[in-house]
């Protein structure tokens, strides 16, 4: 786990050069004019501001698909790279043309930061910390800030001060980016995976986990290719098998689904039920009219289901599942087919099922049947090579640990197997994918601990109280059940889904739903007002008279201005801290939902303390007051929280494009805001601008609370499950 945290920090280096770039942009912008005889050219002043701004939208518009086909790694170097030129380009800059193509550059590296390291580290973080982990990028930016506030202010009390310094001294930084994501960073395993590329991703997840057997989370990777169009809520009671056999064949066992624990010829089944789970009561619940609740999506109810009646020890520390071992092993090798090899897999090629041989040409990963049916003997198991997997039903084969056999958050992964009759009297069957999930503290009299292996019995009753997302596996052929001569080969995703994403895939129903979401949270972030607060903090507490008390220390107004919003970034810095601890214990929402009441009041403060004539001292300690909690609390909830959730809710497959429209309603909202702030001060002066941003937090918090779910503890894969489902609901709802 710490390979990951290290990873982490390594890419948010990207996101400290753009909070670098924005605070040393707003210091030397005060030498530039000057230089130039910029003071009767407001428009050119303001896009040597802006160049920054248009750059990142640029970029935005094709980054994320860009990713998509490429890959994250390649794109943060480009970011790097941007950045290191820009400094070079500004640091020569010898008239004002020259800067805006500096300035410009240095908005791609800002916006590929922006955009690829919050993907980049939902992508490669566990699912416990991934909250935390992906606070980092607002932790860095305002360190980032802090840090060139301080230099900028430093440089601003010298004689002769060089703006060409300011901005250009930022290439040292980014040649420090530039090697971390040539040398350090590895490619996202769930990029790789997407790809074919199965033996790297396996190695990349062992070293950002720090184990070998990381089999659970491939198989994991591997299924979230696919988004169910079917899923579905199934209850299930998990207890021992009665008959305790090792050579029945589980996939011929109606309404159970055989599960092996980690003891050798220890095996578990689970039986459907109804009414006994609370995610299967919220599905129902959401699936009609509630009068009472009728206001909030029903995709918010079925998310925060899963967050109820968790054990004590919470979602990280399962108190069954540890115990309850892989139910199919990723890696486990046949011990009958000691031949199989990660990389020389024999056979026909035909039984591969490849249908694009170029692309079986390019990556050797992909040689292996993912997936083959061994048909020797009465031991009908399923099993594959390492190198591709998904499952093995051999208990001697199973992984032992509960890090290995969970796939995060107290979920587990498995397969069933289900067969009916059809029309024609013939049997047909298939695989159907599981996402299970313990529901009901120890000794609750809804469901208690059974006797595991290992363990001792606990409560009254001998069964484990299970939800299940269930929906049709990624990796799935009709050629599986046919049975051909040597086995036949599932085919990977990659193969029959194209060799990258498609707008098409834009259209299913949970894609557009987390979309919604995901852009509505973008936009009311930008015009909740952070911009306007953010430039205008320094006259806004010059107005309240903390400028009076600096100049009378020495300190011209410029460096003036410099200091204060050095000190207003410096106390960001432990709100974010307090941050990235809640954020996967509280939840996103909740932090949303808590923190945003703060931005409203404090902006309403501003506003009385601009309408109501009060002393000096009053006055500037009100607004001191309120512009701090304003920047505290944002940084806690709406500043990071948007790009989090951005970045876990929507598929693999189209991860990078539907970040990419997210991040370009970013850039194009904070363009908006920030041109439209000289108008709207004109037009309705500040208390009227404070006022309207008021208004928009007020409509945020309603949107929150109405339509973002809770993400804390689900793996990516199942949130995007969750999605699907919520837009089978709704349809039902319409219907």
């Amino acid at each position: 786990m710490s390979g990951a945290v290290l990873v982490a920090i390594a890419a948010t280096v990207g996101n400290l050069l753009q909070g670098w770039d924005n605070a040393t942009i707003a210091g030397a912008v005060l030498y530039i004019k000057k230089e130039f005889e910029l003071e009767s050219a407001p428009t050119l002043e303001g896009l040597i501001v802006a160049m920054s701004l248009i750059g990142a939208t640029i970029i935005t518009t094709c980054s994320g698909p860009i990713s998509d086909r490429i890959g994250r790694r390649p794109m943060m170097i480009i970011s790097s790279v941007c950045f290191f030129v820009s400094a070079l380009i500004m640091l020569w800059s010898p008239n004002v043309y020259v800067l805006l193509l500096g300035r410009l550059l240095d908005g791609f590296g800002s916006g590929l930061a922006v955009t690829l390291v919050p993907l980049y580290i939902s992508e490669t973080a566990p699912t416990e910390i991934r909250g935390t982990l992906n606070t980092l990028p607002q932790f860095t930016g305002s360190g980032g800030m802090f840090v060139a506030y301080c230099m900028v202010f430093g440089m601003s009390l010298m004689e002769k001060p060089s703006w060409r310094l300011m901005l250009g001294i930022l290439f040292v930084p980014s040649l420090i980016y530039f090697a971390l994501t040539v040398f350090f960073l590895p490619e996202s395993p769930r990029w790789l995976v997407s790809k074919g590329k199965m033996i790297e991703a396996k190695k990349v997840l062992q070293r950002l986990r720090g184990r070998e057997d990381v089999s659970a989370e491939m198989a994991l990777l591997v299924e979230g290719l696919g988004v169910g169009g079917d899923t579905s809520i199934e209850e299930y009671l998990i207890e021992p098998d009665a008959e305790n056999t090792e050579d029945q064949d589980p996939m011929v066992v109606k309404d159970q689904i055989k599960l092996y624990g980690s003891e050798v010829g220890r095996s578990w089944v689970a039986r459907p039920v109804t009414g006994q789970s609370m995610l299967g009561l919220a599905s129902r619940q959401g699936s009609i009219q509630n009068p009472g609740s009728s206001f909030v999506d029903p995709l918010v109810t079925l998310f925060g289901s899963v967050h109820e009646k968790l054990p004590e020890q919470g979602s990280m520390r399962s108190i069954i599942f540890p115990n309850f071992g892989s139910m199919f092993s990723i890696g486990g090798k046949d011990p009958r087919n000691e031949e199989w090899d990660e990389e020389n897999i024999p056979g026909d090629d035909a039984d591969y099922a490849h249908d694009d041989e170029d692309y079986a040409e390019e990556d050797e990963d992909l040689r292996s049947p993912l997936i083959s049916h061994q048909t020797s003997g009465t031991d009908k198991a399923m099993v594959a090579p390492a190198s591709g997997s998904m499952f093995s039903m051999k208990p001697s084969s199973l992984i032992q640990g509960s890090e290995a056999s969970g796939i995060g958050g107290g979920w587990q992964l498995a397969w069933k197997w289900s067969e009916r009759e059809g029309p024609d009297g013939k049997k047909e069957g298939g695989f159907k994918r599981l996402y299970l999930h313990q529901e009901g503290d120890a000794g609750s009299k809804r469901g208690s601990l059974l006797s595991l292996p290992g363990g001792d019995v606990t409560g009254d009753t001998d069964y484990v109280k299970a939800a299940a997302l269930v929906s049709q596996p990624a990796l799935y052929s009709r050629e599986f059940i046919e049975h051909r001569a040597n086995g036949p080969a599932m085919v990977h995703p990659s193969q029959t889904a194209g060799k990258g994403p498609s707008w098409r895939d834009l259209l299913e129903p949970g894609v557009r739903r987390a979309l919604v979401v995901g852009v509505g949270l973008q936009l009311l972030q930008q015009f909740s007002g952070i911009n306007g607060v953010l430039y205008y903090t320094p006259q806004i507490l010059e107005q309240a008279g903390v400028g009076d008390l600096l100049s009378h220390m020495g300190i011209g107004s410029s460096s003036a201005s410099l200091l204060i919003s050095a000190f207003t970034t410096l106390l960001m810095l432990p709100a974010i801290a307090v941050a990235m601890r809640l954020m996967d214990i509280s939840g996103r929402r909740t932090l949303l939902l808590t923190t945003i009441p703060v931005l409203f009041l404090s902006l309403v403060v501003l506003i009385l303390g601009n309408l109501i004539k009060m002393g000096t001292t009053v006055h500037a300690v009100i607004s001191t007051i309120s512009v701090v909690l304003y920047f505290c609390f944002f940084v806690m909830g709406f500043g990071p929280i948007p790009n989090i959730l951005c970045a876990e809710i929507f598929p693999t497959k189209i991860r990078g494009l539907c970040i990419a429209i997210c991040a370009l309603t970013f850039w194009i909202g904070d363009i908006i805001v920030t041109d439209s702030l000289p108008i709207m001060l004109n037009a309705f002066g500040l208390a009227g601008v404070f006022g309207f941003y008021a208004v928009v937090s007020f409509i945020a918090w309603v949107f929150i609370f109405v339509k973002v779910p809770e993400t804390k503890g689900m793996p990516l894969e199942v949130i995007t499950e969750f999605f699907a489902l919520g837009a089978i609901h709704t349809s039902e709802d319409k219907d």
